[in-house]
């Protein structure tokens, strides 16, 4: 901070690379009083994509690539509006990227623990019972982690079938089908 340096290091250089990039767009106004412009890549930075233009309101912090509300500094598409009319980029960096912020979230010491020996243990009041069905399978068998739903339900069945007709509700001796027959 006595070098005169105000923003992180990540933050410085992002800048640079975006001063880079300034030079290949075009700035269109839409609204000066407002503050929202078009910019449009002349030269595109990525190969075989097509040049993109993107819309920039620097009264709502809003850009269309999004870079802008998600890192909350200047993307290159701001910076481009903002060189157009010379305004000053820092102004839409938040305060979080400050040297000063930073530090001083590291200002705060932390205090030395007492010994741990000293400590005041309070007794417990309460009964700790063990889940039961943590517990591992008690026949040796692994327990299945299968996900069940309404496919694998199966209907309740009875368990008589006759082994002729096969229909239920009643043995093969008492079946219809075969009585029909002997008869």
């Amino acid at each position: 901070m006595e070098t005169g340096h105000v923003f992180v290091e990540d933050v410085k250089d992002a800048i640079v690379a975006n001063c880079q990039k300034v030079r290949s767009m075009n700035v269109e106004v839409y609204s000066r009083c407002n503050e929202t412009f078009r910019v449009t890549e002349t030269i595109s930075c990525r190969p075989g994509i097509s040049t993109r233009s993107y819309e920039v309101d620097l009264r709502n912090k809003r850009c269309n690539c999004w870079r802008f509300q998600t890192l909350h500094y200047s993307c290159a598409d701001v910076m481009a509006a903002c060189a157009k009319f010379l305004l000053n980029v820092k102004q839409f960096i938040d305060e979080v990227y400050t040297l000063e912020h930073t530090l001083h979230v590291w200002k705060n010491e932390f205090p030395i623990l007492p010994d741990f020996l000293t400590w005041e243990v309070s007794p417990t009041n309460f009964e700790l019972v063990p889940d039961k069905g943590l517990r591992k399978n008690l026949k040796g068998y692994p327990q299945s982690s299968r996900i069940h739903n309404e496919i694998d339900i199966r209907e309740k069945f009875d368990g008589k079938m006759c082994g002729v007709c096969r229909l239920t509700g009643y043995n093969r001796s008492k079946c219809l089908y075969r009585n029909y027959h002997i008869e």
